[in-house]
């Protein structure tokens, strides 16, 4: 049994939650998606106390001198907050993933064999800033029959402990056990304590910036889900169209640059004759390039300005309007750029030869790779499977967007009639 004395901050939710688990492993969809429904209603119904916390912590992320890019992802409205409500409720339309058999057969010897999907049982989350992601993490993990260990960012725990007591006391009413989702501290220490909750919590996922989720991964005694840090990369083979390169290196960049999937390096062949295009575009659109010699060469007298790349352009998930770019000799040699700067979320190559794309999507690792597309498509939503927790960037368990049956593990059903060995 778990020593919960160790855990003096944590350690009176995670029993909690521990105990909520075991009654949402085995609760039916339509109890789940009842509970749903219910929480988004409430959140709307309360919107007002909602928007009254929230706008406490925005105050205090003013007062710090926090960017205003930040404090917009921490601030609500009425119209965001029926957006994560609606968030819940397409969660319900969603297929539950509890029960599912992932294969099954008949043995040779009789027994009938089923790997059957099961809840991961209690999920810690470690995120950042945005507040809606309290009530994604909340939803998702019910509806896959989990129990949620939720440490928002002390930026935002006003709101964040608005929201969990909306949620808390709908779900409750609903039917949901006591603990089925908890807030923690907005503290260094809880995080601590979290990831040496080993016993009481069976994963735990990060969700935010790079400093964030490699402290989780080197310092967790609890299994972990990798996800987010993104340094992707758009290659333009010497056979892109230009057009289609134009649009899908300026999508990938500058449509939202703040997300893990926007492209922080744009590779390009050096038989591309069209460099300069795609060099004017992005300045057109508001990037600062950062470029290598044969870029520098290319931006010609005249151009705007391209600030000489370094290593640290090659590594950077800046997450702004920048972008690193270098001109490389053949795709091998693109292949060998991204094989030692990539963090295996998202890829793309843009090119019209057959060869060229089956060498490429082979010969990278990443999570999800793009062809002739933006690496903004890299998101559950977009791929059909709805909400998501994030984007996995490891290779045990789960591998690209984290969904519904991504919160799941499998059990083994075996079914004999007096079999024995």
């Amino acid at each position: 049994m778990f020593d919960v004395t160790e855990l003096p901050l944590i350690g009176a939710a995670a029993l909690r939650a521990r105990s909520a688990a075991r009654v949402l492993r085995t609760l039916p969809t339509d109890a789940k998606d009842g509970a749903l429904t219910a929480m988004a209603e409430a959140l709307v119904e309360h919107t007002d106390s909602i928007l009254a916390a929230n706008a406490v912590d925005v105050a205090a992320a003013r007062a710090d001198g926090t960017p205003e890019s930040t404090v917009d992802r921490l601030r609500l409205d009425a119209d965001r907050i029926e957006g994560v409500a609606a968030a819940l409720r397409q969660l319900v339309a969603l297929p539950d993933p509890v029960g599912d058999v992932v294969r099954g057969s008949r043995l040779p010897n009789g027994l009938e064999l089923r790997q059957v999907r099961v809840p991961l049982g209690v999920v810690g989350i470690v995120y950042e800033a945005r507040p809606n992601v309290t009530v994604d993490a909340a939803g998702l993990c019910l509806k896959s029959g989990n129990a949620a260990l939720l440490r928002g960012s002390a930026s935002a725990f006003e709101t964040n402990t608005a929201l969990i007591e909306v949620l808390t006391e709908a779900g409750e009413k609903a039917g949901l056990p006591a603990g089925f989702v908890e807030l923690l501290p907005a503290d260094r220490a809880s995080v601590g304590e979290l990831l040496n909750a080993r016993g009481l919590v069976d994963v735990v996922i990060p969700r935010g910036g790079a400093s964030l989720i490699q402290r989780v991964v080197r310092e967790s005694r609890v299994p972990v889900i990798e996800t987010g840090e993104g340094n992707c990369h758009v290659y333009v083979d010497a056979s892109a169209d230009p057009a289609i390169a134009e649009a899908v290196v300026l999508n990938s960049k500058t449509h939202r640059v703040s997300v893990c999937n926007s492209a922080e390096t744009l590779l390009v062949h050096r038989d591309v004759p069209f460099l300069p295009r795609l060099l004017r575009a992005l300045t057109d659109a508001g990037v600062t390039v950062h470029g290598d010699p044969a870029v520098l060469e290319a931006a010609g007298a005249g151009a705007p300005a391209v600030l000489p790349a370094t290593d640290e352009d090659w590594a950077a998930e800046y997450l702004s309007m920048d972008m690193a770019v270098r001109v490389v000799d053949d795709l091998p040699e693109a292949l060998d750029h991204i094989a030692r700067w990539t963090t295996g979320h998202t890829e793309a190559i843009v090119a019209d030869s057959a060869t060229a794309i089956a060498a490429f999507t082979a010969g990278v690792d990443a999570a999800a790779v793009l062809v002739n597309a933006s690496t903004r498509f890299t998101d559950g939503g977009e791929f059909g499977f709805g909400a998501e927790i994030g984007i996995s960037t490891q290779k045990l368990h789960a591998r690209g967007p984290l969904g519904l049956p991504e919160l799941t593990s499998t059990t083994y059903v075996v079914t004999g009639r007096g079999h024995v060995r």
